[in-house]
């Protein structure tokens, strides 16, 4: 099984693929370097299998890459970052507390 994390930027969201086909994504919205992140999806036929929290890993990633800071609206967000916590200095200090980390 080979995914992918790719950022499309034309729907506004990290989309994973699986041997190719989309499998899931999540949402963003960009503020300068602040993305904000509503929502995740992962398609019904890829649940079960971990796909969603290598979709967030491989977003924050990239956001890292890039400079940037979340705001993990999603609540599936904040615990991938939980059990990711090198991902932690993603989210400003100041706003950690609101999303229960």
């Amino acid at each position: 099984m080979t995914t992918e994390v790719l950022d499309n930027p034309s729907s506004s969201r990290f989309e994973i693929t699986v041997d190719g086909d989309l499998a899931g994504w999540v949402d963003y919205r960009v503020d300068g370097d602040v993305y904000a992140l509503p929502h995740t999806r992962v398609l019904p036929a890829f649940e079960g299998r971990g796909i969603g929290s290598q979709l967030i890993v491989g977003a924050l990633a990239q956001i890292s890459e890039r400079g940037g800071q979340v705001l993990p609206y999603c609540p599936f967000v904040p615990k991938v970052i939980r059990d990711h916590p090198e991902h932690l200095d993603l989210v400003p200090v100041d706003e950690r507390p609101t999303f229960g980390l």
